[in-house]
């Protein structure tokens, strides 16, 4: 794995190389803002917390983190390009590490970039700042996880389109069984511990546990165990499909 930091370095180098980074960084702290401050009735709530910022990041991240990940390894299978990385002296696992971490990087760096969300609440009351960071931990944790789902998903087509469509698709059922409305509709004819098992499996409460400042040891294992888990089946499609 001693290769690992020089690949996150060269992939965080290259996002930034040209406009596209920024302008991604743009849209995602524009939408971040306008569903905070509008969707979220920021103003008219009255009160300072970010529970409507952070409420909305699963469905910010359903369609950004697959626009992200579309490309790491559908790009490269494209171009041909993968056909060099294999020649490298890195093993498959360090360049799917190494690729993941610096797209997780960028993610974390246009979500640290929300930061004067919090200094407004701060400006404008006394909200909880242990909540609010428990919340940001959740937030990167849950990007991780849509981020190891697409970088799995763009291994198995040279279409960057078909990789967005399909991780978009994966990750909604990720979200799905977390949802009220599906947890709702199966309250009227399942056991309470069949629901619990469904609802265990989405994003969605996993992230809500940690959104309400309880740094849940079985939510961090949960998102831990999805991102290895993809990580893994990254590496063995790449390995399946190098012949292609």
């Amino acid at each position: 794995m001693k290769n690992i930091p020089t690949i996150f370095r060269r992939e965080l180098a290259a996002y930034f190389a040209t406009p596209v980074a920024y302008v991604f960084i743009v849209i995602f702290l524009v939408l971040a803002g306008y569903m905070t401050f509008v969707l979220g009735r920021f103003y008219e709530v009255g009160q300072a917390n970010l529970d409507g910022f952070f409420g909305f990041h699963p469905w910010l991240y359903l369609f950004l983190v697959p626009a992200i990940s579309m490309r790491l390894w559908a790009e490269e299978r494209k171009t041909g390009s993968i056909e060099l990385l294999m020649t490298l002296p890195i093993t498959m696992g360090e360049a799917v590490v190494g690729k993941f971490l610096a797209a997780w990087c960028f993610c974390g760096i246009a979500l640290a970039l929300t930061f004067p969300n919090w200094l407004t609440v701060n400006y404008l009351g006394s909200p909880d700042n242990g909540v609010v960071l428990a919340a940001y931990v959740g937030s990167l944790l849950m990007a991780g996880a849509f981020l190891a789902i697409g970088a799995c998903i763009s291994a198995t087509t040279r279409n960057q389109v078909i990789a967005f469509v399909i991780t978009v698709v994966v990750c909604f059922v990720f979200l799905l069984p977390g949802m009220p409305a599906v947890v709702g509709a199966l309250s009227g004819w399942a056991p309470p511990a069949l629901i619990d098992a469904i609802a265990s499996l989405s994003f969605m409460t996993h992230f809500s546990s940690l959104s309400r400042g309880v740094i849940d040891l079985r939510a961090v294992i949960y998102f831990a165990l999805v991102i290895g888990f993809w990580l893994t089946a990254n590496a063995v499609v790449l390995d399946v499909k190098k012949a292609d």
